[in-house]
């Protein structure tokens, strides 16, 4: 099975962009400073027709009288045909229908697919052939599909507005079951579910069986993941691992353990359940595979050409199951707004838990940079320029200009070792032809290290301010990719800054402003071909990338690199620049004369 993997939105991918970029910097330091060589509302459905039915009682055949024993009466509660209830408040429209008491679909109504449509949280490609949400999940397949195609006969049907409650029951006089559903005006959905088999409670679990609804392409299947809280801190599994594509989550896996949270998120949505007494909860992981192209019509094709689906059940394996269901975007003032219940809370009493925050993966290394900076970034959106894109370009000024002091050290120092650059090649061919382990070749790092020291030169210097500008590289892609309030945001002709520049401008740009700041950065003690080929080189490397980068990480990077070359031409034309340029003017006319 081919699995469609993006290294830009799988999580994971933090590390592959850290190793990028920093690759990037590496290069760059290395040449610079070391190197010196909403759908149509569904029409209205028949009431459900609830039938309760008493069994008749069966003769018993005595050998002594014909006494007539009458039997149990055992009680059904079926509906004759299919209805749908529908519930609206400001955020969602929910639909469910009696059929198995499950959703058919969930809109929310503030966000929008990629087609401009409101969002449907329920996917439908993978509902249809792995379940709809809020089925139940039973390890007994045959169980299973009996419950999920029920006919329930509910409490109402039709349309309500939150607040609202709703009851589906079934009973066939031997399997009960009850599944109670509260709605208010967030997006938190309270669910209680028992189902009992000749009047014993048996084990089965709300479950979301498959997949969100914004996931269409490969690339945003491959962006899913089954996130849950324990022990104090958030485990995240994605569907494979490894560049050779082991699987990560096993279908039907069952895990035990205490869960505040657990649910399924994809890039920007969640469908997070919060039971109420996370202590005693178990959680099977589903992982499902549909055709990734649904209009292909070879066999083989459709075979291997699968994405993977995911999905979560959870619930007491004692029987009743009571929680919460939150269903919508991973927007981190949203988040904050929902609790979870702590293990052995008090029934009836407010959950005091974690709350869904730890749901966005600001990422492991450069979260404590990542977060501060959304939230900055949020503030400048909210407060000051009401365009993420130009909020973006506010930020790089902002954070450029802090670093100022630190380029202006590392540009002088630049200055400084192209002075010097020629005393230090004298000093190399000095002790030209020594090997590694000859102890003379400290001697000659000594020299080295001393003339630096007479020039007032800290090579350290050069290398700390493009240092520091690697965490916010990193946090800025991080931030992008995660980000629900960035989704679908404009600037100028990008319809989208957490996704690629659909013209290709930004990358251009950076290129050829990269290029420019090259060519005006002193590049010390480097042969001018060298010079020339990491000139030409290390932008188109660092280009090839970034046609793939997030518009917005890509819109940073060249504002960042424009305002360096305003900054280098600036120090170009100081005193101190003028100087070195004329020294090594002289000096290389003392060499011709020779």
């Amino acid at each position: 099975m081919s699995e469609i993997r993006n290294p830009n939105l799988e999580p994971g991918a933090e590390k592959r962009a850290f190793l990028v970029i920093a690759l990037t910097f590496v290069v760059l330091i290395i040449g610079q400073q070391l190197f010196w060589k909403p759908p149509a509302r569904p029409a209205q459905q028949p009431k459900t027709v609830a039938t309760e039915t008493t069994q008749p009682a069966l003769p018993a055949t005595t050998t002594t009288a014909p006494v007539a024993r009458t039997a149990p009466a055992l009680q059904t509660k079926q509906a004759t045909a299919e209805a749908e209830t529908v519930i609206d408040n400001g955020l969602y429209r929910i639909t469910l229908t009696n059929r198995g008491a499950r959703v058919k679909s969930w809109i929310l109504k503030q966000h929008q697919d990629d087609h401009g449509k409101p969002l449907d949280m329920v996917n439908h490609r993978a509902a249809e052939q792995w379940g709809y949400p809020l089925s139940l999940f039973t390890y007994d397949p045959a169980l299973r599909d009996k419950l999920n195609s029920a006919m329930f006969v509910a409490s109402f049907t039709g349309e309500k507005q939150a607040p609202a409650s709703v009851t589906f029951e079934f009973s066939d006089g031997e399997l009960n079951v009850r599944k109670s559903l509260s709605f208010d005006h967030s997006y938190v959905v309270k669910v209680e579910t028992l189902v009992e088999q000749k009047g014993a409670p048996i084990t089965a679990y709300p479950w979301w069986p498959a997949a969100l609804g914004d996931q269409e392409t490969g690339i945003q299947f491959a962006s899913s993941r089954l996130d849950w809280y324990t022990g104090g801190r958030i485990l995240r599994r994605m569907p494979h691992e490894g560049f050779i594509f082991k699987d990560h989550i096993s279908d039907g896996n069952t895990v035990t353990g205490q869960f505040p949270w657990a649910g399924v998120v994809d890039q920007y949505f969640a469908a997070i359940f919060l039971p109420d007494d996370p202590a005693n909860v178990a959680m099977v992981q589903s992982h499902k595979t549909i055709v990734r192209n649904p209009d292909e019509q070879d066999e083989e094709k459709r075979k291997k050409d699968q994405v993977s689906v995911l999905g979560m059940a959870l619930g007491d394996p004692q029987g009743l199951t009571k929680l919460r269901l939150f269903v919508g975007p991973k927007d981190l003032s949203v988040l904050q707004t929902v609790h979870a219940f702590l293990p052995g809370a008090p029934a009836g009493s407010e959950p005091q838990g974690p709350n869904l925050e730890g749901a966005i993966d600001f990422g492991d290394y450069f979260g404590f940079i990542a977060k501060p900076l959304f939230l900055w970034l949020k503030w400048t959106h909210d407060h000051w320029i009401s365009n993420w894109g130009w909020a973006i370009i506010v930020l790089t000024l902002i954070i450029n200009a802090a670093l100022l002091p630190l380029r202006f050290i590392s540009m002088r120092s630049a200055l400084k070792m192209q002075k010097i650059q020629p005393e230090v090649k004298a000093i190399s061919r000095k002790y030209e032809g020594l090997k590694l382990t000859d102890p003379r070749q400290s001697e000659k790092q000594q020299e080295i290290q001393a003339l630096y020291k007479r020039e007032g030169i800290n090579q350290l210097a050069g290398c700390l301010p493009t240092l520091l500008q690697l965490p916010f590289l990193v946090a800025f892609y991080t931030m992008l990719s995660v980000a629900n309030e960035l989704r679908h945001a404009p600037w100028l002709w990008v319809k989208d800054l957490s996704a690629h520049d659909p013209l290709y401008l930004l990358p251009v740009v950076m290129v050829g402003s990269m290029f420019l700041l090259q060519k005006m950065t002193p590049m010390a003690g480097m042969d001018p071909a060298q010079a020339r080929m990491m000139q030409v080189m290390m932008p188109i490397m660092v280009g090839a990338f970034s046609f793939s980068f997030p518009a917005g990480l890509v819109l940073y990077w060249a504002t960042g690199n424009l305002v360096g070359i305003l900054q280098q031409y600036m120090m170009n034309q100081t005193r101190h620049a003028r100087e070195v340029r004329e020294h090594l003017a002289k000096r290389e006319e003392r060499k011709k004369k020779k």
